[in-house]
């Protein structure tokens, strides 16, 4: 369910509008110098004037104006606006400058100050890199795009704007005033949008309309952006696509449903798109280069919003075999190893170590350095069915393959059987099989004793491979389809998945087919 608000706790700042005492107060303070300054002019000695004094101190010229006192009020509001900051710097920048975790522009970017955005700042390398912290974010900037001392401060007083300052962890974004209105986007935490008007307690910033009851508006300078690291993903990709099916889309060689597969893409799996032809669009996935039906694939900004709530933090595999491990430490047993370009959603991260899920509560660490983590998006896996073989045998185990991958992109359910509305790892080995009347029981440690063992130069699309835990116990079953690849109910995260054979150490195939 979508909400307007996150994270709305007790506390939470509400819009509010600063008091107009300080300002008011420096503003009848300029008046009255104004007053006496004028006083002054009369002409008179003080100590002649007398009560003449007070009567031209009276005169209308010498007062200010509604307009003029408000005027003095804004202005000593930007001057402590300005005042803020002991050392100022002021972006000039066309579009945005890229606030980089270090002094080095192949550092990781984490953050982005718009063009008249100001920051405070800490210190200046000898290489030209600037020291800040702006908007909650400490980083660096490059010298070459910003402006210091007095030019800063006198180019900041044109940019100080009545802003909206977001107050919560997220907040929606709408085409109108209200909650029905269409959500278009979100603002986070200590983002600032200038407020260009106001209606009902809403407020129209450039992108939409936000609720202000989650605001502070004041006047401010516009400060940093952290960016959002689940947008990352998008820079990923050149021309972004989404598949939105129930369960997987084929990737054919050639346009045409009757074409060779060659991959598959479960549900919201990216993808680039790289030309389109009648209906049919070339994309490549992951390792797959090949064409889908056009209806299956969101583009445009539907797909950039789908990849940004999809996105998931994994590590992906960066070498070819990784030792797993029972603990985050050398001395730690090796329990299996996973293979290169394998991707797994991150439970934690530690100083040189990576906690992964393997599947559903079976976890294993690997060293940092060895994997890439980040937010990214399913991507398809290489995939050919098998040619339909002359024996009934075989002809059998590709009808068990082909009715498996009906149900990809499925739930996991821990304890469950249903192949449509969820099952565990066993569950699933055990409905596909029930399918073609092989019975077996609902456990991977019992399956593990039917049928007879294999080697894994021996098996063939059907059988049965199982995995074990760092204790040794086996705990995970897919079924093998051939092409070096099997079919799991992996994980809530990951539901029914293609992922290859050896992914991780096998502990044992059987053939429970009796053939």
């Amino acid at each position: 369910m979508e909400k307007d608000i996150f994270d709305l706790t007790p506390g939470r700042s509400r819009r509010r509008r600063r008091p107009a005492g300080p300002y008011l107060a420096a503003g009848l303070l300029a008046a009255a110098a104004v007053v006496i300054f004028f006083g002054a002019r009369a002409g008179k000695p003080a100590e002649e004037a007398g009560t003449a004094a007070v009567e031209t101190s009276a005169v209308p010229e010498t007062t200010l104006s509604a307009e003029e006192i408000a005027a003095a009020e804004r202005e000593a509001a930007i001057d402590a606006v300005i005042a803020g900051y002991t050392n100022m710097g002021l972006v000039k920048v066309s579009g945005y400058l890229n606030v980089h975790s270090e002094g080095a522009q192949n550092a990781d970017i984490i953050g982005k100050l718009y063009d008249g955005s100001a920051c405070e700042i800490l210190d200046t390398t000898e290489d030209g890199w600037i020291h800040m912290t702006s908007g909650g974010i400490e980083g660096y900037i490059h010298s070459d795009y910003v402006k210091t001392g007095d030019e800063a401060r006198a180019l900041a007083r044109k940019e100080v704007k009545e802003r909206a300052v977001v107050g919560t962890e997220k907040l929606n974004v709408r085409s109108t005033p209200g909650t029905d209105g269409e959500l278009v986007g979100a603002v986070l935490k200590n983002e600032r949008y200038v407020v260009q008007e106001t209606q009902d307690n809403w407020l129209r910033i450039n992108e939409g309309w936000i609720s202000g009851d989650y605001c502070d508006v004041r006047l401010c300078l516009n400060e940093a952006r952290k960016l959002d690291l689940r947008q990352m993903v998008l820079n990923l990709y050149d021309n972004i696509g989404v598949a939105v099916v129930e369960n997987y889309l084929n990737i054919h060689e050639k346009p045409g449903k009757d074409e060779k597969i060659i991959g598959k893409m479960t549900a919201r799996s990216g993808c680039d798109i790289l030309e389109t032809a009648d209906g049919w669009l070339k994309v490549r996935s992951g390792p797959v280069t090949g064409y889908v039906s056009a209806d299956y694939i969101a583009t445009g900004q539907r797909a950039k919003d789908l990849a940004v709530e999809n996105a998931q933090l994994m590590a992906i595999v960066s070498t070819d075999v990784l030792n797993a491990r029972s603990e985050p430490s050398e001395a730690a047993s090796i329990w299996t190893q996973i293979t290169n370009q394998e991707r797994y959603p991150v439970l934690e991260q530690q100083d040189g170590w990576v906690k992964i899920e393997l599947e559903e509560e079976d976890h294993a660490f690997v060293k940092s350095e060895f994997v890439d983590v980040r937010y990214t998006l399913t991507e398809a896996v290489k995939f050919s069915p098998a040619e339909e073989a002359a024996m009934q045998s075989a002809s059998r185990r590709q009808q068990i393959v082909n009715y498996a991958l009906q149900f990809l992109g499925n739930r996991y359910v821990w304890g469950g059987t249903s192949l449509t509305k969820g099952c565990d790892c066993s569950g699933f080995t055990m409905s596909v099989m029930a399918h073609f009347g092989v019975g077996l029981p609902h456990y991977s440690g019992s399956q593990a004793q039917m049928g007879k063992k294999v080697s894994s130069s021996e098996m063939r699309p059907g059988d049965l491979v199982f995995y074990s835990n760092s204790r040794g116990v086996i705990n995970h079953v897919g079924i093998y389809i051939g092409n070096g690849q099997i079919v799991n109910a992996a994980s809530r995260r990951s539901g029914i998945k293609i992922s290859s054979w050896n992914y991780r150490t096998p502990r044992a195939i059987r053939n429970v087919l009796g053939d």
